[in-house]
């Protein structure tokens, strides 16, 4: 029997809540919804939905506040694409830097919420089984760095912690998961974040310019992620895999397939 997704629609305005649940409901989809923080950490006690649609402008918790809350719950995998009234491109990239799925600025047109539902859920359902959350525990080193899996912060060579915003992370995985091979803006966008690129949007050069300033790199003398014109973006590095958590990493305990990092 195929699954059935469950939505969970988090929004104050009931027309808003009625209007997404009526239409997903008639494309297949379960829907739960609720119009602020407590109603929806109370739905959260009776089910674990699929994907949440979290509107950032609520009465009470904002948006935000309710996001960080989720990544520190046992609800932290599942995927969250914001809803917000207000359409600045920099609410949409704080919503991206904080780790969101995806982002979509009211009004919308509900095919689109539709479609961008959809690619996301598959993004996260077509990630391999090393990137499962289970299993998902290794180092990855490249270079003077190295990327704790499990605590999700970058680690120098003196093991002075750097923290990553949650699509600071993401986008570096992408880049230690595709080692030395070129990746384009579009690329970038649909594995981060599960959505293709229209052409004024540079929320990823934006990630790129702050994962640089994390790694020490700089556009003109990149040593990690070089900018390729024309092109997209490159991790130049080799990465080495580490799967004994309890020692330093050594040569010795890891493994590298065709370029790719891969944790097991």
């Amino acid at each position: 029997m195929e699954k059935i997704d469950h939505i969970l629609v988090v929004d104050d305005d009931r027309g808003i809540r009625e209007l997404i649940t009526t239409y997903l409901e008639r494309s297949g989809m379960q829907v739960s919804s609720a119009s602020n923080g407590r109603e929806m950490h109370e739905s959260l006690i009776r089910h674990t939905p699929d994907l949440i649609l979290l509107d950032l402008i609520l009465p009470g918790e904002d948006g935000l506040a309710l996001y960080r809350a989720l990544r520190e719950s046992r609800h932290r995998m599942v995927p969250v694409v914001m809803l917000s009234g207000r359409g600045d491109v920099t609410d949409r990239i704080i919503g991206l830097e904080m780790g969101a799925d995806d982002y979509m600025a009211k009004p919308f047109q509900a095919r689109e919420l539709l479609a961008r539902i959809r690619a996301v859920l598959r993004r996260t359902r077509m990630l391999p089984p090393a990137l499962q959350p289970v299993e998902d525990a290794c180092v990855l080193s490249f270079g003077d760095w190295r990327l704790d899996t499990t605590a999700r912060h970058l680690l120098e060579s003196d093991d002075t912690v750097v923290t990553l915003s949650g699509a600071e992370y993401r986008l570096l995985r992408v880049f230690l998961d595709h080692a030395q091979r070129v990746l384009t803006r579009d690329q970038l966008l649909n594995l981060t974040q599960g959505r293709n690129a229209d052409s004024f949007d540079r929320s990823i050069d934006l990630l790129v310019s702050r994962l640089r300033q994390k790694l020490n790199d700089t556009a003109r003398a990149a040593r990690y992620i070089k900018t390729l014109r024309n092109e997209g973006y490159v991790l130049s590095m080799a990465v080495t895999v580490h799967h004994d958590m309890r020692e330093p990493p050594t040569r010795g305990a890891s493994v590298q397939i065709d370029g790719e990092a891969l944790c097991y």
